[in-house]
């Protein structure tokens, strides 16, 4: 079996081994995967931290996911095909918001899923709403903020389930 991998992309003022990041590499261990989180502090430009998560992921021999929170899900997002990633996984995702570069058409052309918060007051939940029906992702909607930390072990649940279903069915989406 060839190595597998979850590299994990923190949002603009987050860190990389924050509780949540650290929860999803807790699982995507179990599941057989090596987890890593690049850490972006410092780093404010959007493009640079795509680069960074391409060079980084272009030396990993094996099957990639990509997991993203916030301006981490941007940057997933644009470096997926790139990488020819196997699945990613999105927490609130600032796609779509003011000042970034535009994603490029046919963005993602692999399995994606989204956790979006109904109470987000960082992310406007419409993003993701558009972001999925245009690529036809799973969106979950919670009952909770832009952080997630009052479902966190439902998040979990869904990661979990996440790569188990990029591990079963190669079309999955």
């Amino acid at each position: 079996m060839p190595e597998r991998y979850v590299i994990f992309s923190h949002g603009k003022e987050g860190e990389p081994w924050s509780r949540k990041i650290s929860g999803l590499a807790q699982i995507a261990r179990s599941e057989g995967y090596r987890a890593d989180s690049l850490d972006y502090r410092g780093v404010d430009s959007p493009r640079d931290r795509v680069t960074m998560l391409v060079e980084y992921c272009q030396k990993l021999p094996g099957d990639l996911v990509l997991v993203g929170s916030s301006l981490g899900g941007y940057v997933a997002v644009a470096a997926a095909s790139l990488l020819h990633a196997r699945g990613v996984f999105l927490l609130a995702p600032a796609l779509l918001m003011a000042g970034l570069p535009a994603l490029r058409p046919r963005v993602i052309d692999c399995p994606t899923s989204i956790v979006h918060g109904w109470r987000d007051d960082v992310v406007p939940l419409d993003h993701s709403v558009r972001f999925a029906r245009e690529y036809r992702a799973t969106l979950h909607l919670l009952d909770t903020d832009h952080r997630m930390y009052d479902r966190l072990p439902f998040v979990n649940h869904l990661f979990e389930q996440f790569l188990i279903d990029v591990d079963m069915h190669e079309g999955f989406r």
